[in-house]
């Protein structure tokens, strides 16, 4: 296509409109992606030089599995599925059959193969059939909002290839935000959904700058709000500094530190912390994303005296209380 802007309009059969500045993303995509993600000061940040590398062909493509997933009702992480899973099959192009060099019969967006029972090869390379056909395997997966992206992809697609998945995650959710209104994954949601178990510098840890929240071990620890990850790290010592390590439980008389913890920012100078992850967090330092997606899951390493999350807010550097802070922004704990 040679125009600047791609139309994705199907009101035919009920898809949102979708206006993409997909020739100009550099000038009409960055900076709403680097506000959108709290990049600082408005700066373009990644995902801004990401957005640069698809073509109108293939923001188009994702328009439309966009689009489709916004008609059905489809979650914001479903969606970011669904793009990450048609940038590894076919690089969000709707592939024909390639001859000697095709994937057994596999063709369209999601390489789906008719003789697996996805559709005729005439369904499968018409890209809102693709779409619903995927999403429809993916809603039926028990538990897919709280996979990491690669677990929920192989749940439907059975790849040789299962981790390639990952790679794409950054990608996916940059799109995701930008084709689907910023607005879809914007506000604020409570990281775990559990009691407070002790509170924010109260007079017998007045030194806590966060709340414990008593989730179960392996529970689901999900993005309060959109924002980019700044710090993945493990953070886990003995009290005389030697390592501990968080491939382990951390100890209430024998470790310090957070254990496996995140850092996310935000629009507006704010920081989120997310501590004691049971495992290596699910997002990589630089990855936008979005409010309730999942980054990892409920622990007890570092300093930690049995499994839950302990919750940061910051704003410009200083610690305030985070009941107070989300119970003003929606989502109270």
């Amino acid at each position: 296509m040679s125009t600047a802007r791609v139309l994705v309009a199907a009101a035919a059969t009920g898809l949102a409109l979708l206006v993409v500045c997909a020739g100009a993303l550099a000038s009409c995509g960055m900076g709403m992606t680097g506000a959108a993600f709290g990049c600082p000061h408005g700066q373009d940040c990644p995902p801004a030089d990401v957005l640069t590398a698809w073509d109108e062909e293939q923001v188009a493509n994702a328009a439309t599995i966009v689009a489709v997933g916004t008609r059905l009702q489809v979650p914001v992480w479903g969606q970011v599925i669904a793009v990450a899973v048609a940038m590894q099959e076919s690089s969000l192009r709707n592939l024909p059959h390639l001859g000697p060099d095709n994937d057994h019969d596999s063709v369209g967006l999601f390489q789906q193969r008719p003789s697996q029972g996805w559709g005729s090869p005439q369904q499968l390379q018409d890209p809102e059939y693709a779409a619903e056909a995927f999403y429809t395997a993916l809603l039926d997966v028990p538990g897919w909002q709280a996979m990491p992206l690669a677990e929920a992809a192989q749940a439907v697609q059975r790849s040789a290839f299962p981790d390639a998945y990952t790679r794409w995650r950054a990608d996916a959710v940059a799109l995701v935000a930008l084709l689907g209104g910023l607005a879809a994954q914007g506000g604020w949601t409570q990281p775990v959904h559990a009691p407070v178990v002790s509170g924010y510098r109260t007079p017998q840890r007045p030194g806590h700058q966060g709340v414990d929240l008593g989730a179960a071990r392996d529970g689901v620890i999900r993005a309060a709000s959109a924002g980019t990850v700044a710090t993945v790290a493990c953070n886990a010592h003995h009290r005389d500094g030697g390592p501990w390590g968080c491939d382990r439980d951390g100890h209430p008389r024998l470790t310090v530190g957070c254990g496996w913890y995140v850092d996310i920012t935000h629009p507006g100078g704010v920081t989120t912390r997310y501590c004691h992850m049971g495992t290596r967090p699910w997002v990589g330092v630089g990855d936008p994303v979005l409010a309730g997606q999942p980054i990892g899951l409920v622990g007890s390493t570092g300093h930690s005296s049995g499994p839950h999350l302990h919750f940061e807010v910051h704003l410009a550097g200083i610690p305030v209380d985070p009941q107070a802070w989300m119970r003003d922004h929606g989502a109270p704990l």
